[in-house]
């Protein structure tokens, strides 16, 4: 006799069915392996537990709840007894149940009427704190408020007024946030029309109005003869609802999607000081680095961004590369800006060799002319404006990044570097470099340096094998690239400490530079710190204001002149802090992904 399959009754929730159907189940020879595969799913508790929360939640909307009291703040004020009531109206307020609160009088009568207990006590003086008080507060608020949008009805005459069969009306309901749409009046019909609308806006979340729409009418006002900046005035006083009256674009269904490049910004824009905007409440600013997501390209004049982490979903106005070059490129000719192709003063001629600042060699001139330029340097533009990027991780089979260090005066970045080396040998290492002086009795080849005769020294240098050389104490040396990549052969982080003007070489898809900017905390006055201690710890000897300047202005010069194309700055406070911050930069370079230009991930 065959088995009735058992009836559900109609209050059977989902756990319940789901229950019945797994003991349902019953494996045969033809679909054995699929059945025992669906009663193991239909088995597992974490399924049974997500169909009970998804029936207490209906249960939960069936009821509507509504607040029991609207004045639960006033009446805890009258009387102590009245914070009773208050907790049982969150309570049924959040259990979605309404009862009488007559109970909670009675409750609160009778710790009044009598001698109190201790558990009494201290319920009343939960019940009377400044906590509970601003909880009933809040559930005032909420419970009073209306949070549905109230549109005014349709006039009278709508459809005596709609000319045209295409005339729709829109109406949205916006907050204190601009409406993110920009208009414009067309110069040969004299019509004012939307020119663009900014992702993330109110008038873009609601689908409702296009790039090219017609608008006649804002809340009832004409709009045909108004002045642009008068309009934008009028919809920016609108509150709550605003009505719309537009003639729809011919192509008003076309809509992009936001698109998924990211640019680097190479300089800092503020658009209230920005008198070409077609609208500064809608720019977005940014500070150079910041890392931009250009939803839409459409206009070649003013692009529609987002900074990447930034919780406004609303897009905002940011110039094209192609305006702001232009804009560039007037200023230097007007002469109000410097031109960029003029030769720069060098960073480290302000007194780089001084001693106990930064020991290292300097580049010579020639080598700075007759480098090959195969960098991948945003500078190598005439002006800096954005850098495509990408975000990169390194894989598991791929050689570690290059790590370069450039430090202002006083960063002592040479030491900083083989601290942390010294610490973990086996995971960093430096490029060893090539010298023309002689060999010390306890020196070794290829460990301190690469010691070469200055036949070969020369030969390699004119044959652009180095990143960086210069002459020191008459003796020649130099980093090579090759240097650099015997490191990585052997599966470890490469970490130099360089001139800024070595980056135009090292910026490759090759290596993959992360580049540190490390300066001294620098007081203002030395008469605020020890005489005797220079800045990013240690002992030094005297500093003067004189060498202290210096190093604001050699911070400075790196800054305004290599600034963008550093990843991260790295003030010294002392060794010891410095150390372990650099540290976990490396350590984070394995295991992190980070923006890189487009270019160096591009196949």
């Amino acid at each position: 006799m065959k088995e009735a399959m058992p009836v559900l009754t109609a209050g059977a929730g989902l756990h319940e069915t789901l229950a019945l159907l797994t003991s349902q189940l019953r494996p045969d020879a033809n679909h054995k392996e699929d059945m025992v595969f669906l009663k193991d799913v239909f088995s597992e508790r974490s399924l049974g537990c997500l169909m009970k929360i998804h029936e207490k939640l209906r249960q939960y909307e069936r009821q509507s709840p509504t607040p029991v009291l609207y004045s639960a703040s006033s009446l805890a004020e009258d009387s102590n007894a009245a914070c009773i009531t208050g907790l049982h109206t969150l309570h049924t307020r959040v259990l979605g149940q309404r009862s009488c609160v007559l109970c909670d009088w009675q409750v609160a009568e009778e710790l009044h009427s009598g001698p109190m207990s201790t558990e009494e006590k201290e319920l009343l003086h939960l019940l009377t704190s400044p906590h509970l008080k601003a909880v009933l507060s809040v559930h005032d608020t909420v419970a009073q408020k209306n949070f549905d949008p109230v549109l005014p009805p349709l006039p009278d005459d709508f459809e005596d007024e709609l000319e045209e069969e295409s005339v729709k009306i829109v109406r949205l309901v916006k907050n204190k946030e601009p409406l993110g749409a920009t208009i414009r009046r067309d110069e040969a019909t004299g019509v004012v029309i939307v020119a663009r609308i900014m992702r993330g806006g109110a008038a873009d979340r609601s689908g409702l109005v296009h790039v090219g729409d017609e608008l006649r009418e804002v809340n009832g006002v004409s709009v045909i003869h108004k002045r642009p900046d008068e309009i934008s005035q009028l919809l920016s006083q609108s509150q709550g609802s605003i009505t719309l009256k537009i003639i729809p674009a011919i192509k008003e269904e076309d809509r992009l999607k936001d698109s998924k490049v990211y640019m680097r910004a190479l300089f800092d824009y503020v658009p209230l000081e920005d008198k070409a905007t077609p609208c500064q409440e809608a720019g977005l600013p940014f500070k150079r680095g910041d890392i931009l997501q250009v939803v839409t390209q459409d206009d070649h004049t003013w692009w529609q961004a987002k900074r990447v982490g930034d919780s406004n979903l609303r897009a905002g106005l940011v110039p094209s590369k192609l305006f702001q070059e232009r804009r560039l490129a007037y200023r230097v000719k007007m002469g109000t800006l410097p031109n960029p192709k003029s030769p720069k003063n060098p960073v480290y001629d302000q007194g780089c060799d001084k001693a106990g600042l930064r020991r290292s060699f300097r580049l010579s001139r020639k080598d700075r002319q007759g480098s090959s330029g195969e960098g991948s340097d945003p500078g190598d533009s005439d002006y800096l404006t954005y850098e495509e990027v990408t975000r990169y991780q390194q894989r598991p089979n791929e050689r570690p990044r290059l790590v370069v260090l450039i430090g202002s005066l006083g960063a002592r970045i040479n030491e900083l570097k083989q601290r942390v080396i010294a610490e973990n040998p086996h995971r960093f290492a430096v490029a060893v470099p090539h010298t023309t002086r002689p060999k010390k009795p306890h020196e070794k080849e290829g460990v301190e340096y690469h010691f070469v005769t200055k036949q070969q020294f020369d030969a390699d240098a004119l044959n652009n094998k180095f990143i960086e050389h210069g002459e020191y104490k008459e003796n020649q040396y130099g980093t090579s690239i090759e240097a650099i990549r015997s490191v990585q052969a052997k599966n470890k982080m490469c970490v130099v400490d360089v001139q800024p003007e070595a980056l135009r070489r090292l910026r490759t898809a090759e290596f993959k530079p992360y580049v540190i900017f490390v300066k001294p905390r620098v007081p203002e006055s030395r008469r605020r710190r020890s005489a005797t201690t220079s800045p990013g710890g240690g002992e030094h000897g005297r500093i003067t204001d004189e060498d202290l300047q210096e190093m604001r202005q050699s911070a400075a010069q790196i800054d305004q002149q290599y600034g963008h194309l550093v990843d991260r700055i790295l003030v010294k406070e002392d060794s010891a802090s410095a150390c372990a911050e650099l540290r976990g930069i490396l350590e984070r370079l394995e295991r992190e992904s980070f923006w890189v230009p487009l270019s160096w991930v591009r196949t």
